[in-house]
């Protein structure tokens, strides 16, 4: 058998199948070993395990084509020994940065190795021997001649036949990962996604492709570009409002993104029949939301959109903190938000105001690309899954549920200085919208035939109840009364796909429903909470994620007219009032609604199939009016533009002087420093946990590790902490 493997190798087919074996065990061994790809099911490890033989196969066969023996032999080396380096350069950056070696990562290498420093070197184990173990198997075959060197050139056509063959598998890979995830390459998602469905080496390509691409638009971009610009945000330019105008200056500023949250949830109640009297029963699904909503407290807007399109999330954050729209196609997180310069509103806050910035998100850091998008961004602290006690019970595909985010996320913000910019993304009520087991359970589903809407409405009502417990949590440790808080639904929950099946439950007709329907539907939550106010209300104007920034700075007593944002004040009554979504011909004005090609009276939903010349003028200014915005905002992005922004007093951010590990000690080190002069939470309260004021007694007792706070916890979290 051994004369067998001997002769095998010895050919030139068997030797570059020998290196694609020990190239597919070394990956093997960096997916289930080094890295973290957070595998939801077998059938994505199942694509995981196959999917390095495709790309070892096209890469190292590519010597195959070399007639001369040395030649190809040395090149085979080279080859094998590249795809060596870049698995072992990825499994030490990601044991730092959770994240995969982008081509920017490679460019800016110098910065990489100054990021991981000395740490790098405490990376690495005995375990990573496995990398360089298979050069001594080699050599020892060679030296013992059981590896011979062929001297007979391989045939091209089979040479050709090999690369056909990888091609092929690679075909079948990306069909089988396009079948679990859709849109895989075209939407991005996340560097981890790539590896995991489709191999290191795909992903190292696909990401030169958009590097590239991205490179040659922002290369033709010049300054003189950016007048245009100028121009515009001059001239659509609100005035705020004098009574609303800095009435939070000072404050700290927490976010709080509803994920998938509609609009039509507010104030909204399940009708369910009992099952044992059959007599239906009225649930209201976000009691608390709806208080807030209500409330004097707070600026409400029932006629607020999402704006966003293939990002959806990261268009939501991109939109919000930097007031330009996201890319048509793809992510802009994803393509260019860790290349573009930025002025978004941690930059801002942090040098007007001296904020400090951190997000919590109970899902991987490297998704939707925010671990590098966040830095350009002006983020101080990323407190992303790996912060967090993660486990099959309290988490699900998309990260940690929510009242288990919040919960976890007050180690971090209590250690955080004041005024804070704060950003706590919430995952529980985002599709399949998983059905609640154990204590969590109680709300009743709906009946419909999807099960998807079913879903929908109990993880909307355990949200609502994870923001009370956290609304309790902000006024028992008097940190509500300084802040303000902005409430926002991302995107819609239900898509327009489905949306005849929800009709039922809207009080609608399922056969007459319309696209107008649908384009109510894109309506999501925004409430601005200013506790201590009382000239709250519900105002009607139509806007969007666009105008969240100019209406926050403005209420924090800061000019936004310096800065490069597309939107406007919500409650200036200067307000354009017209709601532009990601395509062009897609608007909503009090007058009139324009959706997937037809239009309709906003107030009645009645379609215009002959408009008058009043109307038909009407439609299309509001036509060319967002063409202009859509195509103001891709000039920025593509190109951008930001960088040529004049002097505003804001000093250019460097990324490289953000890192997201161990937050918890460098928050606490600032603290220290600081001594009697800290701000934080923690040191407000005589330097004392405010944990202990997190949640209801029963919640405890249910959940007990959500308090504890001994050493030995201490010491087995992640030592990002």
């Amino acid at each position: 058998m051994l004369k067998k493997f001997s002769n095998t190798v010895s050919t030139r087919l068997g030797f570059t199948a020998l290196l694609v074996i020990l190239f597919w065990l070394k990956s093997l061994f960096a997916y289930f070993v080094k890295f973290n790809l957070d595998f939801d099911d077998g059938f994505q490890i199942f694509l995981a395990i196959i999917n390095p033989l495709p790309s070892a196969l096209l890469f190292i066969g590519l010597a195959l084509y070399i007639k001369n023996t040395k030649l190809y032999y040395s090149l085979s080396a080279i080859l094998y020994t590249l795809l060596t380096v870049l698995l072992f350069a990825n499994a030490t950056y990601f044991g730092e940065f959770t994240d995969f070696i982008t081509i920017n990562t490679m460019l800016a290498s110098s910065k990489v190795s100054a990021g991981l420093g000395k740490s790098a070197i405490n990376l690495f184990t005995p375990a990573d021997l496995l990398f360089i173990i298979d050069y001594v198997l080699i050599g020892l075959l060679i030296w013992r001649k059981k590896l011979r060197f062929d001297k007979r050139a391989f045939n091209k056509r089979a040479s050709f036949a090999i690369t056909s063959l990888s091609i092929l598998a690679f075909t079948v890979n990306l069909f089988l990962a396009e079948i679990d995830r859709p849109e895989l390459l075209s939407r991005g998602f996340s560097n981890t996604y790539i590896v995991r469905y489709l191999g290191l080496l795909p992903f190292t390509v696909y990401d030169g492709v958009n590097t590239y691409k991205t490179n040659q638009v922002r290369k033709e971009a010049k300054p003189a570009d950016i007048k245009a610009v100028q121009q515009y945000i001059s001239d659509n330019y609100a005035q705020p409002n004098p009574e609303t105008f800095g009435i939070a200056k000072g404050r700290n500023v927490i976010y709080i993104h509803l994920e998938s949250f509609q609009q039509f949830l507010i104030n909204y109640k399940l009708k369910v029949p009992d099952k044992e009297s059959k007599v239906e029963k009225e649930y209201e699904v976000t009691p608390f939301l709806n208080s807030l909503f209500s409330s004097k407290e707070t600026f409400a807007f029932d006629n607020f959109f999402h704006q966003v399109k293939a990002g959806k999330t990261s268009d939501a954050e991109t939109l919000m903190e930097n007031s330009f729209f996201g890319l048509s196609q793809g992510s802009f997180f994803v393509s260019n938000g860790g290349k573009n310069t930025f002025q978004a509103a941690p930059n801002i806050l942090s040098q007007v105001g001296g904020y400090t910035s951190a997000v919590f998100h109970g899902n991987v850091g490297s998704f939707w690309n925010r671990n590098e998008t966040y830095k350009r961004l002006g983020y101080n602290y990323f407190f992303d899954q790996t912060y967090f006690d993660v486990d099959k019970s309290n988490s699900f595909q998309y990260g940690l549920h929510d009242k288990y985010m919040f919960g976890d996320s007050i180690e971090y913000l209590e250690h955080l200085q004041q005024p804070f910019y704060t950003k706590f993304i919430t995952v529980s009520n985002h599709y399949p919208y998983v059905q609640f087991t154990g204590n969590e359970a109680g709300f009743p589903l709906a009946e419909t035939k999807d099960e998807t809407i079913n879903g929908y409405f109990a993880t909307a009502n355990y949200l609502d109840t994870a923001v009370k417990e956290f609304f309790d949590y902000l006024k028992a440790s008097n940190v509500y009364k300084n802040s303000i808080i902005v409430l926002y639904g991302d995107h819609y929950g239900i898509s327009n796909s489905r949306n005849p099946d929800l009709a039922q439950l809207l009080g609608k007709d399922k056969e007459t429903w319309s696209n107008y329907d649908n384009a109510m539907l894109q309506r999501v939550p925004y409430m601005i909470v200013v506790p201590g106010m009382d000239k709250g209300y519900v105002s009607h104007t139509f806007g969007g994620e666009l105008d969240n920034l100019p209406t926050l700075l403005h209420l924090l007593g800061i000019d936004s007219s310096r800065y490069p944002e597309l939107g406007q004040d919500l409650l200036s009554t200067g307000h354009r009032n017209l709601l532009t979504m990601r395509t062009t011909d897609n608007w909503v004005s009090p007058n009139l609604t324009s959706y997937a090609g037809r239009i309709y009276k906003t107030a009645t939903g009645e379609e215009i199939t002959n408009p008058d010349p009043e109307t038909k003028k009407e439609i299309d200014g509001n036509n060319q009016k967002s063409e202009t915005l859509l195509k103001i905002s891709d000039e920025i992005t593509t190109g951008d533009l930001t960088r040529f922004w004049p002097n505003d007093g804001l000093k250019t951010i460097d990324p490289s002087d953000y890192q997201y590990t161990k937050g918890l000690k460098r928050a606490k080190a600032i603290e220290k420093k600081l001594g009697s002069k800290s701000t934080s939470i923690f040191s407000q309260n005589g330097n004392k946990t405010t944990k202990n004021l997190w949640l209801t007694q029963s919640f405890k007792t249910l959940h007990p590790e959500l308090f504890e706070t001994t050493e030995s916890t201490s010491s087995s979290s992640s030592s990002k902490k």
